[in-house]
């Protein structure tokens, strides 16, 4: 089960015109640290700020399937 503690010293905001952005850094319960992205619903720019975080997550599992897989799009052909 993860833990999720919030500190101000973590606390982020995007850079630019994703202020509805929030970084927060988390520590799971084998102890790693992760980071996650979360958009203020309240925000005026909401959709601006979704895409970005949208945008960031598929950017980031295509790095992880490239490694894993040796593609971006993480499929495999079978043989």
């Amino acid at each position: 089960m993860t833990k999720v503690i919030f500190t101000n010293d973590f606390k982020k905001k995007a850079p630019g015109r994703h202020a509805g952005v929030v970084k927060k850094r988390v520590r799971n319960s084998e102890g790693q640290i992760g980071n996650i992205s979360s958009v203020d619903a309240r925000s005026d720019t909401f959709s601006e700020d979704l895409l970005y975080v949208f945008g960031r997550n598929v950017a980031e599992a295509r790095r992880e399937n490239k490694i894993t897989t040796g593609k971006a799009d993480g499929v495999v052909k079978k043989r």
